[in-house]
């Protein structure tokens, strides 16, 4: 019977596995760590896709396009792993584990590519707050939204921080 993540408890696990409670806590830390072990070859996958792979997410991709095209790749991943992922941020919410480094700092690079300026940390911290698994939950399951406007409203934000600095410059000729 699948109750989804919330659900499980290390017990389950390590009755599943055969092996006792402590060799998972040894192994994975926390609860959290086991969800963030389940999530890692998919974060992977899509580490790959946005640092190597080919246009729209790739390195030769103009950076806003890459970047628009970022929101909807992880938009959708935080769809198909929403439970799980959720689990996982329980002990560094906001996904600041090493995963969400990774994707501050892509996100970080793209909007300095694209031409945002001023603190392009709380920048990129708040795009990635629009693809948060809580927040995407909360806005399917309670407000109602389709994953086309989660989509389109990232790239409003997205575009806006990038447009800034060309607004200004064109403002001063």
């Amino acid at each position: 019977m699948d109750q989804g993540a919330a659900a499980v408890t290390m017990d389950d696990v390590a009755a599943a596995a055969g092996v006792g409670k402590g060799t998972l806590f040894r192994r994975f830390g926390s609860r959290a760590g086991l969800m963030r072990a389940l999530l890692d070859a998919d974060e992977q996958e899509m580490q790959q896709a946005f640092m190597f792979g080919p246009p729209p997410l790739g390195p030769q991709a103009p950076p806003l396009p890459r970047l628009l095209a970022f929101g909807r790749l992880r938009l959708d991943f935080v769809r198909r792993h929403s439970d799980v992922l959720c689990e996982a941020e329980r002990d560094s919410p906001g996904g600041y584990g090493p995963a969400g480094a990774v994707l501050h700092t892509h996100v970080r690079l793209l909007l300095a590519r694209a031409g945002a300026d001023g603190d392009l940390d709380i920048q990129a911290d708040a795009l990635l707050s629009l693809v948060n698994a809580g927040y995407v939950r909360h806005q399917l399951l309670d407000r109602h939204r389709t994953p086309e406007e989660l989509a389109d409203g990232w790239a409003e934000v997205a575009v806006k921080l990038c447009r800034r600095e060309t607004v200004r410059r064109s403002r001063r000729r």
